[in-house]
């Protein structure tokens, strides 16, 4: 391993120097950096930043927890925070809750253990009002930031959050402005705030164009595609025959429709259909989903930055980001 001792033997000046000049101290001049710094490069010198962390009392590293790496939402999120993060001299490490708490509990023991400057938390949804794991947290007064909203357990962290409930409203909206009165709902997990907040804006819509939810055509589905096939199965079994259906997510939205499909209903001819997250799936799908483009890569960023002023101890203003409703084909009027 080379070490900051041979490259100042090999030059001829001291190792403080060296460090200094490899740390753009002001006090080198500009060609002994220069020539200190191609001769580290030539040389393959690596810092030690297990040594520079111990001086600093910083890692430069931000740990990352989110769900699961397959979920495509997260692609974008996960792109424009790692490389903001670079640019700003950290390493992300990353690590999945596979929507579990106790592996989430030990995701960010791990993270802990490991003294990272920082963390993004996408929560693993409770009904518990506390959770021991953020109580730590807080205790250690790590710098945390949540990639969506809060709940009770999480409530005292600071959140980047999308206008959930008015993209939701814009939706239901779409479909009642092609003349859709008998629009069924598709739920997301019952303890995440944002599925609360989606459906809320299916409700309003509803009722300010003078409509009421039915019961009969709210089904409860998840955040996968596996959720969307068994709630459009039920709702196929239970005959309530909508003629629109919005979905919770684009996952959901995308099982539904290969049931529908299966079935021999056609979309959107049949049966109009809205989805949530505009993730690529969604525009390249055999019948392009009309969905709710949510700004991943601005939340990600969001994210970082909102890091940084709590790193710096600096005040700062959260403000939610808007979300953008795109049309494609899997909606139209319904049959007359």
């Amino acid at each position: 391993m080379v070490r900051l001792k041979d490259i100042a033997q090999l030059i001829g000046v001291s190792v403080m120097t060296v460090s200094k000049a490899l740390h753009d101290a002001p006090d080198v001049s500009a060609a002994t950096k220069a020539k200190i710094k191609a001769l580290a490069n030539q040389m393959g010198y690596v810092p030690d930043s297990s040594a520079q962390g111990l001086r600093t009392k910083t890692t430069k590293l931000f740990g990352l927890v989110i769900p699961a790496t397959t979920n495509p939402i997260y692609a974008r999120i996960v792109f424009a925070l790692e490389e903001r993060a670079h640019d700003l001299g950290y390493d992300v490490v990353l690590a999945q809750t596979q929507n579990k708490p106790e592996r989430e509990d030990e995701c960010i023991w791990r993270l802990l253990a490991r003294r990272v400057d920082g963390l993004f938390i996408t929560p693993v949804y409770r009904f518990e009002a506390e959770a021991r794991i953020y109580q730590e947290i807080v205790a250690r007064k790590i710098p945390t930031v949540l990639l969506g909203s809060p709940a009770p357990f999480c409530k005292n962290f600071v959140s980047i959050e999308i206008e959930e409930l008015i993209a939701s409203y814009n939706a239901t909206k779409h479909l009642l402005g092609l003349g859709h009165k008998k629009i069924a709902y598709f739920t997301g997990p019952p303890a995440a705030p944002w599925a609360h907040e989606r459906f809320e804006g299916y409700r309003r819509a509803l009722r300010e164009a003078g409509l009421e939810v039915d019961d009969k055509l709210v089904f409860q589905a998840g955040n996968t595609i596996e959720d969307g096939t068994k709630a459009a199965l039920q709702m196929l079994n239970e005959g309530c025959q909508p003629t629109a259906i919005q979905a919770v997510s684009d996952l959901v939205a995308i099982g539904c429709a290969e049931t529908l499909l299966s079935q021999g209903i056609k979309i959107p001819e049949d049966i109009s259909l809205v989805g949530f997250g505009n993730i690529l799936a969604a525009e390249f799908y055999r019948v392009p989903l009309t969905t709710v483009s949510q700004p991943k890569h601005r939340l990600g960023v969001a994210a970082l930055e909102t890091m940084m002023f709590l790193i710096r101890g600096e005040k700062f203003q959260l403000k939610r980001l808007a979300a953008e409703f795109v049309e494609r084909k899997s909606t139209a009027p319904p049959k007359t």
